[in-house]
């Protein structure tokens, strides 16, 4: 039990460690926030967990290698470039034209994807997300499974609750100002959060195209996701 509390507290602090670093998850929250209010937060979050447990099975079923390598790095890099680059566009033009804060109930928002969808791509889309899982990630994974599923499960909830608690912080600040702030500063915050994705996106292909040159694929050196985790 001793082993398993570690677990879960050192994932946590792990997790809390690059909260504060700013990636396509946080702008995505904070974006959805200030369009559909404060679930919005939770819902991105859902779609990151979701990401996230597909990576944790992914590496127990031994695919860790696999994302390790210089062509798949840089496929992400290119393709999850191309995706930030179409969402943040999306963002910046819904707040350049001052389309509502709030969709009509049935609309989704980020496209047809929703913020549950909006959390999915986010996150596939960054490949220093994928470099991180596919090192520290990995090793943190096969820590956990030393302790079997209660072990695996000690693992992801820390990690998913530092991801829920930091997100949810920002959809809680960004909605709960909403009624004091003016239409036009929300119309600003979605016009620079749609910026910051595209410079990410850049990054991201820029990237991308390294990896395919050969630029090894390692943790070192670059801003990581979350406490050294994934820019999120």
């Amino acid at each position: 039990m001793r082993a398993l509390f570690a677990l879960f507290v050192t994932s946590l602090i792990v997790g809390f460690s690059g909260a504060l670093m700013p990636g396509p998850v946080s702008m995505v929250t904070i974006s959805q926030s200030a369009r559909h209010g404060f679930w919005a937060g939770p819902l991105v979050t859902a779609g990151h967990a979701m990401a996230e447990v597909a990576a944790v099975a992914a590496l127990a079923m031994g695919l860790g290698k696999v994302f390790k390598r210089s062509l798949v790095a840089g496929l992400i890099g290119l393709l999850g470039g191309g995706v930030l680059l179409w969402m943040g566009v999306d963002i910046a033009r819904s707040g350049w034209v001052g389309i509502a804060l709030e969709l009509e109930p049935g609309e989704m928002g980020v496209g047809a994807f929703g913020s549950v969808g909006a959390g999915v791509l986010a996150s596939i889309s960054n490949p220093y997300w994928v470099v991180w899982w596919a090192s520290v990630g990995a090793g943190y994974v096969v820590m956990a499974l030393r302790r079997g599923l209660p072990g695996l499960g000690a693992f992801l909830s820390g990690h998913i609750l530092s991801d829920l608690s930091w997100n949810s912080l920002l959809a809680f600040l960004i909605a709960s100002g909403r009624g004091l702030l003016s239409v036009s500063f929300y119309r600003g915050v979605l016009v620079v959060c749609g910026l910051i994705l595209v410079a990410l996106a850049i990054y991201f292909i820029y990237s991308g195209f390294g990896f395919l040159r050969g630029k090894p694929v390692e943790t070192e050196g670059v801003p990581l996701p979350r406490g050294s985790k994934e820019l999120s």
